[in-house]
């Protein structure tokens, strides 16, 4: 394959939206019968974190502890708010902290949880699957 041939390839992938990337990385996993992985090796300049984190459609939601005393009930009501628990489950959550919040949400879901929760003082973690 030529230099040439290749760049154009490259320009066309660079052009590609992250929901498009998700189809053909799909698309190529099925036709070649592979599962794909994501390069752990960080390029000079450190662009491998959010260049893996722009390619995610789902992101996991941990609340982080310890949670501060004086922001705890706060806290306790936003996450009442986001996953429907009850007061006592609520509270041995925020108290257990870290503990996961959702297991998997779309990015604008994932980042109004985080809004909410930083709102009330908590510190919060997305996770790109």
């Amino acid at each position: 394959m030529s230099h040439e041939v290749i760049d154009e390839i490259v320009e066309k992938l660079s052009k590609l939206s992250v929901l498009d990337m998700a189809k053909l990385k799909d698309a190529l996993e099925q036709k070649w019968g592979v599962k794909a992985a994501v390069a752990s090796a960080a390029p000079a300049g450190g662009a491998a974190p959010a260049a893996a984190a722009s390619e995610s459609t789902e992101f996991k939601v941990t609340l982080e502890g310890p949670v501060p005393d004086d922001k705890k009930i706060a806290i306790i009501k936003a996450v009442r708010e986001i996953t429907g628990l009850g007061l006592k489950e609520a509270k041995d959550m925020v108290e257990g902290a870290p503990k996961e919040l959702k297991a998997s949400s779309p990015k604008a879901e994932a980042d109004e949880i985080a809004k909410k929760l930083q709102a009330a003082g908590a510190k919060v973690t997305l996770t790109g699957l």
